[in-house]
């Protein structure tokens, strides 16, 4: 059977109308796929050592959802400092709630304030992101109130301050992370802080489970030096039977005033005779 010109032209047109929406469902297909792969690749690279999502309370983390530290929650709620290395807060147990649980992937690490000061630093912990390299040199970052003080006398390594890591290094390969590094005293740093640590440290060695962890430093008012720093960790996978403990470790140095305005120090004068300096009196003036 023939075809006439009508039949033909309507015979185009209905080719083209095929060709054009087999045409559309393709963009269509493409950028369904675009999307997807910025969902599934450019999302959680905010969520990677090394690229910083912000403060936990943001778009990703909705303050009425995620947990907030006691530092930040109720800050005069942090016993002053009188002795103790650390205290124990809420029961020793973290904040965390179910959100946090479910929805705190990799790291995070909060912007630096106007003072220059680190916020909260939270993470996922899973052993492979352990690092398996020594740690770099980090002397090119000075966190807020950085001083080079040394009493060979008192601190066996002589220096009072450390560049002291919120996640320490030996758990995620952070080195030089300027918002993961504030000014603490070396007995906070290689005591108090590392008591806690190698707790998370063993665990994590010995499991593939995960730790969900949160540091947060504590700094009064304008000062530059924190108080201290909350602690917070939770092994997700078994409830918090392996890992569980929520504390403020005090950054002090035995026999050292420090000024947390400004980090300058002294030594302290110590009660007693000359040969018994193991209690010492600290100057209210220099530290309140």
């Amino acid at each position: 059977m023939g075809y006439t010109d009508d039949d033909k032209r309507i015979k185009k047109s209905e080719n083209s109308r095929k060709r054009h929406s087999n045409a559309g469902r393709g963009v269509l297909i493409v950028l369904v796929l675009v999307v997807m792969a910025a969902a599934v690749y450019v999302l959680p690279r905010f969520m990677q050592p090394g690229l910083h999502s912000g403060e936990l309370q943001s778009e990703m983390f909705p303050a009425e959802e995620a947990s907030r530290s006691t530092c930040l929650a109720d800050p005069g709620s942090i016993p002053e400092f009188d002795g103790e290395d650390y205290v124990v807060l809420n029961g020793n147990i973290p904040n965390f709630t179910e959100y946090d649980r479910t929805h705190i992937q990799g790291e995070n690490y909060a912007p630096l304030d106007s003072f220059g000061r680190c916020g909260p630093a939270a993470a996922m912990l899973e052993q492979f992101m352990m690092p398996l390299e020594e740690r770099g040199d980090i002397a090119s970052v000075k966190p807020s109130g950085w001083q080079v003080a040394r009493y060979p006398d008192r601190i066996e390594d002589a220096f009072l301050y450390n560049r002291c890591h919120l996640i320490a290094y030996a758990m995620t390969g952070q080195n030089d992370n300027e918002r993961n590094l504030i000014t603490g005293t070396d007995y906070m740093n290689k005591t108090s802080m590392l008591f806690f640590e190698k707790q998370v440290l063993w665990f994590l060695n010995r499991s593939e489970d995960r730790v969900l962890y949160r540091v947060t430093p504590f700094f009064k008012g304008r000062e530059l030096v924190a108080r201290g720093v909350e602690m917070e960790a939770w092994s997700v996978d078994d409830g918090g039977e392996s890992v569980c403990f929520h504390v403020f470790v005090y950054n002090y140095q035995p026999g050292i005033d420090i000024d947390y305005a400004t980090g300058r120090s002294r030594e302290a004068a110590w009660q007693g005779d000359a040969g018994n300096r193991t209690t010492w009196k600290r100057s209210k003036s220099v530290i309140e």
